[in-house]
């Protein structure tokens, strides 16, 4: 694979709870304008009636009939999508296709907010749950491929702010006042361009930086 195809993988955007692909317009829409091909779909149901790992499914089928078999590509997960991308990535053959991996403000050590709700999919994102904690078992197979997590501490759905933080990979913190404000926040954009911009490389363990 050729450097300008390296730089320029097709994107695979994965919204949070009760969200559609509509909160990536304005990501989708500078991802594209600088050249990316963006791609994204609608988890259903997207309320957490099932588990995540069920979501996960649907971004493996979909990465699956939309791409051919050789294509690499990139991964960018808000909240909720953040996790079930990594299902994706760690238990459904992802790991073979993704080579840059984003997360933005996602529960990756869990949410006390989860706790409001006994659904199975929030279930599985309260701290310490089962789901979590088999995940977070081999995380270190996210330093395989160019990993970064951005989050905010100022986050309020993601209680406390600092689950998003990851012990492989990239880490990014970028004040931004507002869970759903990452995904438009130019400071919380620019950090997206930079990371699919990566030449592949193992990164860095616990990198850390600010915006």
């Amino acid at each position: 694979m050729n450097i300008e195809n390296q730089q320029h993988n097709p994107v695979l955007l994965i919204h949070g709870i009760d969200d559609t692909e509509a909160v990536f317009h304005k990501m989708a829409a500078q991802l594209r304008l600088q050249g990316w091909s963006v791609y994204s779909l609608d988890l259903v149901p997207n309320n957490g009636n099932v588990g995540l790992d069920k979501l996960a499914k649907q971004v493996a089928d979909y990465v699956t009939a939309t791409f051919a078999p050789e294509q690499r590509l990139d991964l960018v997960g808000f909240s909720m999508g953040g996790i079930v991308s990594r299902y994706y990535v760690q238990r459904l053959g992802g790991i073979n296709r993704v080579q840059r991996f984003i997360t933005i403000s996602s529960p990756h050590n869990g949410t006390v907010v989860a706790y409001g709700s006994r659904r199975p999919g929030c279930v599985q994102m309260r701290p310490d749950s089962i789901f979590l904690k088999d995940l977070n078992s081999d995380a270190v197979i996210l330093g395989q491929l160019n990993f970064t997590s951005i989050w905010t501490p100022y986050d309020l759905m993601i209680v406390p702010a600092n689950s998003s933080q990851m012990s492989v990979g990239s880490e990014v913190i970028v004040p931004v006042a507002l869970h759903p404000w990452m995904l438009t926040d130019p400071r919380s954009l620019a950090v997206v361009k930079a990371a699919l911009t990566e030449p592949i490389k193992l990164p860095l363990l616990n990198k850390k930086s600010s915006q």
